[in-house]
């Protein structure tokens, strides 16, 4: 078979089959008398292993080792090939992801486009101090997209850093609003990190910078996080519009003496809203309360003070007899305040 019908029947071209000769991957074995080069069976059969090896990657050295080594074992290099497909990928998916942020950017320039990669450049750099100036200069940036300061926040491990970089998420979201939801849903999926610091990042950036209402809905779950940072975090806000889930979360910061004070403002105000929240929370703030360490006690007196109905001034006027003089001046005033 003459050069010109292998090319046609293996969709190799004649120039590449020149090229398997030239560097002794392929040779035919015979020639015609005018000199022309001749393949046989057994030369097709070969250009296409050497074909099907190099769609696995295999530069042609690593192919022509393959076929004239017997004693080649493929597991190392298709292992090896492996991970250097898994290394581009990794590159491809960073460029990809580099090249999304710079399109939601929105950039009308190629100086803005500079721009929004320098600021890339500028989050990536290994020096925390670096990051933190880059934070803070996101905050004047001309639109810079809330969904990459997010993405960079849940990274960011430096606490100097994250500070300036949920600053500069608050602000932007401020400014131009998070219209597509991304930044939210980038912080939501950081709640649903392995991660304890993601996760307290996350709370942290949808407490100070998302809407009150999104905020909510994505820290609800959160409320059961091992994390007692973020259960607190995630207590708040829920608990702040109106979420009755985040009682047991705000009495325990109440007793813990934890944002004891804000807690307290949260369960009071649930419990002015409704009547079967107010006999939860009283029941959760005062239950067990006898066995309790003088300091705690005081902590929900102070609670029982803002909670309505008769209930919270029956406890106090029984803590007003606490065998702790501190406990019981403490309610005692309480109880001629409420009265």
């Amino acid at each position: 078979m003459l050069i010109g019908e292998v090319a046609r029947r293996s969709g190799v071209s004649v120039r590449m089959l020149r090229h398997y000769d030239a560097v002794g991957l392929l040779r035919p074995t015979g020639r015609t008398v005018g000199g022309y080069r001749e393949y046989s069976p057994g030369d097709v059969r070969r250009l296409f292993h050497v074909e099907g090896l190099r769609t696995l990657g295999l530069s042609l050295a690593q192919v022509g080792e393959a076929l004239h080594d017997p004693g080649f074992a493929p597991s190392a290099l298709v292992a090896d090939l492996v991970r250097a497909t898994e290394e581009r990928l990794e590159r491809d998916r960073e460029l990809l992801a580099r090249l999304r942020t710079v399109d939601a950017a929105g950039p009308e320039t190629w100086a803005e486009v500079v721009d929004v990669v320098g600021l890339l450049r500028a989050f990536g750099s290994p020096t925390a101090g670096h990051r933190q100036q880059a934070a803070l200069a996101a905050g004047d940036w001309p639109a810079p997209p809330a969904e990459m300061l997010a993405r960079t926040l849940l990274a960011e491990t430096d606490p100097h850093a994250a500070g300036a970089l949920r600053w500069a998420l608050r602000r932007t979201v401020a400014r131009a609003g998070d219209p597509d939801g991304a930044a939210v849903a980038a912080l939501a999926a950081g709640l649903r990190s392995g991660e304890p610091g993601v996760r307290r990042r996350a709370a942290d950036a949808l407490t100070d910078a998302a809407p009150a209402a999104a905020a909510a809905a994505a820290l609800a779950d959160a409320l059961a996080d091992p994390d007692p940072g973020v259960r607190r975090r995630a207590a708040t806000v829920v608990g702040r519009g109106g979420g009755a889930g985040a009682v047991p979360e705000l009495v325990a910061m109440v007793r813990a003496g934890v944002d004891d004070v804000e807690a307290a403002e949260i369960l009071a105000a649930l419990s002015h809203d409704d009547p079967v929240t107010s006999g939860i929370v009283l029941d959760a703030l005062t239950r067990d309360l006898a066995g309790t360490d003088p300091a705690t006690r005081i902590r929900v007196a102070q609670a029982l003070v803002e909670l309505p109905g008769s209930g919270p001034e029956r406890v106090l006027r029984r803590l007003a007899d606490d065998a702790d003089r501190t406990v019981a001046l403490v309610a005692g005033a309480f109880v001629r305040r409420r009265t």
